[in-house]
């Protein structure tokens, strides 16, 4: 079993659910990344999505863009990001940690370079935003000899055979969009959420983590109560990219993440 299984199995026998809060690597630099997710690990969060910036972020909000630019002027890339994690798990960090990524930078690494990497900094599991399913068994292999989880994403647009197909790749846990758009906090639920959630059930061996568009205790514990845990990025981000002092912005990340931590 790999990390992350061993933290849903932890969380369901505490009856608890996930939270998994996403930053973009390198937004304001990595040092401060670094610093960044051990805050949010002390303060309740249970794994973190580090977000690979790119160029053309077509999924991302104005929020998270905004981040993936900083990130690339302080002159974040893949490497470099491999290399922080490394640095983070020899220093003790046990937090489970997935790359979210486009597809881009992990082709022109090579998927096997790019897995050995991987597992070589501690990583342990990849989402590939663009990389569709039905294109994916050659990275999926490379991935999986490694050891790694491979998160896929579905959506309320996704269709079954599509679901079946998704499920039967992803390791580690599924994430689940809960509107059609882009990354970016939101103000109200879907109406249609649990529905699909439980239809997601049926199909989906898998843990069920809700994401896009969450940003306050409320929503938090609403979403939780339907899957097996609560994915926050732009909030997060927004935080990040208001702070201004390294003290400040650590105090604001943790205070908010055990707001978020206590509903859960």
């Amino acid at each position: 079993m790999s990390r992350i299984d061993d933290l849903f199995e932890e969380l369901k026998e505490k009856h608890k659910k996930a939270f998994v809060a996403y930053i973009t690597a390198g937004d304001p630099n990595l040092e401060k990344t670094k610093e960044f997710c051990r805050t949010l690990a002390s303060s309740g969060v249970d794994l973190i999505e580090l977000g690979v910036p790119f160029s053309d972020p077509l999924a991302d909000g104005p929020t998270n863009q905004a981040a993936a630019e900083r990130a690339l002027a302080s002159g974040t890339d893949l490497i470099k990001i491999l290399d922080t994690v490394k640095e983070l798990r020899e220093s003790g960090f046990s937090t489970p940690i997935v790359l979210f990524s486009y597809l881009n930078p992990i082709f022109n690494m090579g998927y096997e370079t790019f897995a050995k990497r991987c597992k070589l900094s501690g990583v342990d599991g990849v989402l590939v935003l663009d990389l569709p399913i039905e294109e994916a068994e050659a990275y999926t292999e490379v991935i999986h000899s490694q050891d790694l989880d491979t998160v896929f994403l579905a959506a309320p647009t996704t269709t079954s055979d599509r679901l079946s197909l998704i499920s039967e790749k992803t390791k580690g846990f599924l994430y689940y969009v809960s509107r059609t758009g882009v990354t970016g906090a939101q103000a109200t639920v879907s109406d249609t959420l649990e529905s699909e959630v439980e239809n997601l059930r049926g199909i989906v061996g898998k843990p069920i983590v809700i994401g896009f568009g969450i940003s306050n205790p409320d929503q938090a514990k609403q979403v939780s109560q339907m899957g097996d845990g609560i994915v926050i990025g732009s909030a997060l981000v927004k935080l990040i990219e208001k702070g201004s002092v390294s003290e400040a912005t650590t105090d604001a990340l943790s205070s908010f993440a055990r707001g978020i931590s206590d509903v859960l």
